[in-house]
């Protein structure tokens, strides 16, 4: 099994990295590999809409985005994890899942994800429903945990502080892994399921 986890905090060692670190520890023990990809401060320009992912397969924009995408499809998992800015998710990783989700055209089909939202006080139920679109679009399972997937903490370092927040982050790992190897036996047992051919509507008649 392998997780890939973006963090969207421009501070690499702060209170973001603290919540992955203790789920980065729970998939060690089971055996999970891991590899976490900080982007907080990488210079990732929002999605153009010029189309051109439809038959390159990739973004024009040949950045971390990319490389990104390659990793991606070769993971079981994606964690998403981001601070909390006015109530929303920072904006350069906003800018990067536009780009990555919308560009990548590999199957991500029951491929589970989970996000991570971290703040002083407020705003996490909605930038943690915020990062949940992404999965939900996809046909990814989200993982949950005892609580939504929050840790407080403003100081760095605080978070670690948060017992319940910290316990949250270890359930979620637990529960993540149990679904991807659920996911994975069903898959060799009795494979994706069928899907339709797609029926694009819009709402100008």
């Amino acid at each position: 099994m392998k997780v890939l986890m973006i963090n969207g905090s421009p501070n690499a060692k702060g209170n973001t990295q603290t919540a992955l670190d203790e789920m980065i520890k729970v998939f060690g023990e089971e055996g999970v590999e891991v590899e976490c990809i900080n982007i907080g401060k990488q210079d990732v320009r929002g999605c153009i809409a010029c189309g051109t992912c439809g038959a390159r397969g990739k973004c024009v924009f040949d950045d971390i985005v990319n490389e990104i995408a390659v990793k991606f499809e070769e993971s079981d998992g994606l964690v998403l994890a981001s601070p909390v800015y006015y109530a929303s998710a920072n904006a350069t990783l906003i800018a990067c899942l536009d780009r990555l989700f919308y560009s990548s055209h590999f199957d991500k089909t029951m491929k589970v994800g989970a996000s991570v939202v971290v703040a002083r006080r407020g705003g996490l139920s909605s930038t943690y429903d915020e990062l949940n679109k992404y999965f939900g679009i996809s046909g990814m399972p989200i993982a949950s945990s005892q609580y939504w997937n929050s840790v407080h903490g403003g100081a760095p370092g605080e978070a670690s502080e948060d017992a319940e927040g910290m316990q949250t982050m270890r359930t979620l790992a637990k529960n993540m892994t149990f679904l991807m190897k659920s996911i994975a036996l069903g898959k060799e047992k009795y494979g994706l399921p069928a899907k339709e051919a797609w029926q694009g509507t819009n709402f100008i008649r």
